[in-house]
């Protein structure tokens, strides 16, 4: 009995044994299973979130390019604004302004944008730099234009230009004018007559060159020749604005209060040694093709801020101007002209953020010449519409200078005209 006893209980712990190691078995099979799930459905969502990215385009700024943007407004309203008055009563601003203005650029980091930290830039991607110019876009009397952007070109100097010119002017120590346009060379470079032409002592320049902006404050001027009369032999050049030789020969005015001038300046004679030519004999239409780009996008971007500034203070107008009983917000015909004014901006600004998204990446430099024409011309067109509705939004109100709305109004005209008609940029994109 003893012996059964012994072997009954022996088998009843094995039987124990067993169905523990049993237990544990399906324990480590349940705890394999589920990680075999998680991963499953890990590579499904994988895949799916892959799928997704394919077809999906996320449209919201990034945390910082809203604080650059909110940056950049705070700067504009005030910095910027404070003198708009100012300039339009004054038809410009002040040497002691302009000097004001430039210590808050460098203050606040807004200091040539488009050239990099390593030249003493702010270093901002095309899409940062229009981020911004959409916020100076609202400052009447172009005051925008305080905040300098040295010339796009001057990047491909070489390191004697760049630590002459370029850096002095991304630090707003120098400032730099582009003297492109003439008299009977306006949309077609190729027919300018200034010339360079080799001498003792380097190049000899000879011309006449229109439309020079911010020329009256400029320092130096970039001058884009013909060597030798030839057009397939442009040639741009760093110009000294106190060389012999250079002179102005008048300052006319314009429709708009620009917080500077448009001199239109002779080279007579003018000699500059050969370490003076930008990049290379030859090069200048290419770089000045490549300058407009950068030029037109900017001119887009400020026709979105011009335009939402219009549309905010006409917007505010129609919901407290009453007649007839009713704020005139109240009334169809308002609310329509304020409803096209709003989408006018949003596909404006919807196909600059676009562009200027696309172009800061790798991009065919034919297409990014047709993009950035596009924009140009889309925004330039549109803030036209846009400020002609605000000025009737306003009534007398909106005829008067004092009114932020008539200065963007004549200030914007000239956006379908300077750095490429709108005709030519139909031309371009067609």
């Amino acid at each position: 009995m003893r012996e059964e006893y012994y072997l009954l209980k022996m088998h009843k712990s094995c039987a124990e044994l067993w169905l523990c190691c049993i237990k544990n078995a399906c324990f480590f099979a349940q705890i394999l299973y589920n990680e075999n799930r998680s991963k499953m459905r890990r590579s499904k969502n994988k895949k799916y979130l892959k799928e997704r990215e394919r077809f999906t385009m996320d449209f919201k700024l990034s945390k910082e390019h809203r604080a650059l943007s909110e940056k950049a407004r705070e700067f504009t309203e005030q910095v910027l604004f404070p003198y708009e008055m100012e300039c339009e009563e004054n038809n410009g601003l002040t040497p002691e302004s302009h000097k004001a203005i430039t210590e808050q650029v460098m203050s606040w980091g807004f200091n040539a944008t488009n050239h990099t930290k390593e030249h003493g830039g702010a270093g901002f991607t095309l899409f940062e730099q229009a981020l911004a110019s959409e916020q100076f876009g609202m400052v009447t009397g172009a005051i925008w234009d305080a905040v300098p952007q040295p010339s796009f070109p001057m990047k491909f100097g070489t390191q004697e230009q760049i630590d002459e010119y370029l850096i002095p002017s991304c630090q707003c120590k120098r400032r730099d004018a582009y003297a492109i346009t003439e008299a009977d060379a306006g949309s077609d470079p190729t027919e300018c007559q200034t010339t360079s032409v080799k001498c003792d002592g380097g190049y000899k320049i000879n011309g006449e060159k229109w439309y020079v902006t911010v020329g009256n404050i400029a320092d130096f001027i970039l001058v884009h020749t013909h060597l030798d009369g030839d057009p397939n032999k442009a040639t741009v050049f760093f110009v000294e604005k106190d060389a012999p030789g250079v002179s102005v020969k008048r300052t006319p005015e314009f429709t708009h209060h620009f917080a500077f001038k448009h001199p239109e300046f002779l080279f007579e004679d003018v000699v500059v040694d050969e370490s003076k030519i930008l990049k290379g004999i030859g090069e200048g239409f290419t770089m000045t093709k490549d300058w407009f780009v950068e030029a037109r996008l900017g001119i887009a971007a400020r026709c979105v801020g011009g335009a939402e500034r219009v549309l905010k203070v006409a917007n505010e107008w129609a919901a407290e101007r009453v007649q007839g009983g009713h704020v005139i917000r109240d009334y169809q015909v308002i609310e329509h002209m304020l409803v096209d004014m709003t989408m006018d901006i949003m596909a404006a600004k919807s196909l600059l953020y676009r562009v200027c998204w696309e172009i800061s990446g790798d991009m065919d430099r034919k297409l990014k010449h047709a993009r950035a024409s596009a924009i140009k011309l889309w925004c330039s067109e549109m803030v036209n519409r846009v400020t002609d509705k605000g000025v009737q939004i306003l009534g007398g109100r909106g005829y008067m200078r004092e009114n932020p709305v008539e200065r963007l109004w004549r200030d914007q005209r000239v956006d379908r005209i300077w750095e490429g008609t709108s005709e030519i940029q139909r031309n371009v994109i067609g």
